[in-house]
C-alpha cells in the first residue's frame, strides 16, 4: 500500500509555492507513491496548484486549515490559540491514521509543541528530540539534541543515546553504531556535571555502544556514529556547521583574488569546493525526525526549497515503512519496567 504523507503547505519561508511545487515533484517522481495531503488554506493551495499543469491531482488531496502559524510567533501561544493550523490539522491527520507521517519546514517550536499534544510521548520518554545530521570525513554523524531541549538532565541525555541507536538501526542499518559523549576532553571525569553524570550512565549501558568522550576538533574527522550533548550545544555546532557553506565560499574567493588565479583556475577551485560545502548544507539531508513522539514525523530548514521538500516526502515515506516506534517503546518500557 502506497504511504500517504500530510504536508504542512504553509510551512517554510516560500510557502506555500515551494511546498507545493515539492510536494508535485514527490509524487510525479515516485510513481505515485507516496500520496500526499496537502495542508493549509484550501484556496491558497489550490491556487499554486492551478500554476502546475503536471500536477497529479489523484495522488494529492487538501485538507482546509485556515489559521497559519509564522516562523516567528511564540510557540506555545501559537499551539494553543491556533488549532485550526496546518501544524494542528497534519498532525491530526496523522494521529488519525489517514496519514502515515507528518512533514512540515514551519516553526520548529510548534511543530515540537503540537506533536506532543496531538501524537504523545511514546512510554518513557521525558524529552522527545529532534536529531541533525553533521558531516565528516565518513558521511555523517547524527546528532542529538540540536536544539529541542536546550536544558537538560543526564537522563535526557542518556535517552537521547538510546533513541539515537535505535533510529540508527531502523533507518540508517547500522547495526552497531557507535555514541560519542560531546565534551571538552576525552578523559573521563572532564566536562560539567551533566556530561560527567551522563559518562557514568552511559559506560553502564549494555544495548549501547558508548565510545566515551569525544572532542570538537575530532568530529569532523569522525568521532561517532552517533553524536549526544543538550540542545544548546547541539544548535550551535549544527549552526556553525551551516556557516561554513558561505564563509568557506567567501574566504576561498578573498584568497584567490589575493594570489591572482585565472578565471579558469577560480572556476576549478569553486566547483570542488562547492562539492565539499555541499555537505555542510542544512538542505542536503532533508528534514530531522522528531524521536520520542509516538508518530513519524520530519522537521525541515524554514529555507527548504521544493527539491528540499520532496526529499523530505520521501524521507517521511520511507521513515514510516520502518520499525522505529514500536522499537522505541520496546526499549523504554524494558529501561522503565
Amino acid at each position: 500500500m502506497a504511504s500517504r504523507i500530510a504536508v504542512d503547505a504553509m510551512g517554510g519561508d516560500d510557502a506555500p509555492e515551494a511546498v507545493v511545487t515539492g510536494a508535485i515533484q514527490a509524487v510525479n517522481h515516485a510513481d505515485r507513491d507516496p500520496s500526499v495531503l496537502l495542508v493549509g488554506p484550501e484556496a491558497q493551495i489550490r491556487a499554486v496548484l492551478e500554476e502546475h499543469p503536471d500536477a497529479p491531482h489523484d495522488a494529492l488531496d487538501i485538507i482546509d486549515a485556515p489559521d497559519v502559524i509564522g516562523m516567528g510567533e511564540a510557540p506555545a501561544a501559537a499551539v494553543k490559540q491556533k488549532t485550526n493550523s496546518s501544524i494542528h490539522q497534519g498532525l491530526a491527520a496523522h494521529h488519525d491514521d489517514k496519514a502515515d507521517a507528518f512533514v512540515s519546514a514551519g516553526n520548529t517550536g510548534a511543530i515540537m509543541g503540537a506533536a506532543m499534544f496531538i501524537l504523545g510521548r511514546i512510554a518513557g520518554v521525558e524529552r522527545p528530540s529532534i536529531a541533525g545530521f553533521f558531516p565528516n570525513l565518513r558521511g555523517s554523524s547524527v546528532v542529538l539534541d540540536i536544539g529541542s531541549n536546550v536544558d537538560c538532565k543526564p537522563s535526557h541525555l542518556v535517552q537521547f543515546a538510546r533513541m539515537g541507536t535505535i533510529y540508527a538501526r531502523q533507518v540508517l542499518d547500522n547495526e552497531d553504531p557507535t555514541v560519542g559523549l560531546i565534551n571538552i576532553g576525552e578523559e573521563p571525569g572532564k566536562g560539567n556535571e551533566l556530561v560527567k553524570e551522563a559518562y557514568e550512565r552511559l559506560q553502564n549501558i549494555d544495548d549501547i555502544h558508548f565510545k566515551g568522550n569525544v572532542e570538537g576538533g575530532d568530529l569532523l574527522f569522525y568521532a561517532a556514529d552517533i553524536l549526544i550533548c543538550d540542545g544548546f550545544v547541539g544548535n550551535v555546532l549544527l549552526k556553525f556547521g551551516e556557516s561554513m557553506t558561505t564563509v568557506l565560499s567567501e574566504m576561498t574567493q578573498q584568497e584567490m583574488d589575493r594570489q591572482g588565479l585565472s578565471d579558469d583556475e577560480q572556476a576549478l577551485v569553486s566547483n570542488v569546493l562547492g562539492e565539499v560545502s555541499h555537505h555542510f548544507d542544512p538542505e542536503s539531508m532533508g528534514g530531522a525526525p522528531l524521536l520520542g513522539v509516538n508518530g513519524n514525523v520530519l522537521i525541515g530548514h524554514g529555507s527548504s526549497s521544493p527539491d528540499v521538500i520532496e526529499q523530505m516526502i520521501h524521507a517521511a515515506a520511507a521513515l514510516s515503512t520502518t520499525e522505529v516506534i514500536p522499537a522505541i517503546e520496546s526499549a523504554f518500557q524494558s529501561e522503565t519496567g
